[in-house]
């Protein structure tokens, strides 16, 4: 098991490292700036519907989706933060109170 994590602790800091060693040309390209900016949205978004449309091996629908559903018509909503939170977590409840 010690193996294994410092494997991939060796391997975390060579990609860090990696990325460091960038030469500055490259990094002030314009279309690797541009990229550099949507990536966290893109993996964020993956991650989002991973973790609300997956159990284990295949696609559900549940509450979690409900939840989803209700905070993105809040957003569109431009409600706060908080509001949505709340929202998310009440119709979610809901849903699973009445299923």
């Amino acid at each position: 098991m010690w193996l294994g994590i410092l494997v991939g602790a060796l391997a975390c800091y060579s990609l860090k490292l990696a990325g460091l060693s960038v030469p500055k040309s490259v990094l002030e390209d314009r279309r690797v700036q541009k990229i550099a900016a949507l990536l966290p949205v893109a993996l964020l978004a993956a991650l989002t519907m991973t973790q609300t449309f997956s159990q284990k091996t295949h696609l559900s629908f549940d509450s979690r989706a409900v939840g989803l559903a209700v905070a993105v018509l809040a957003v569109l909503r431009r409600m706060s933060f908080l509001t949505v939170v709340v929202a998310a977590a009440v119709s979610a409840a809901l849903f699973r109170l009445v299923i």
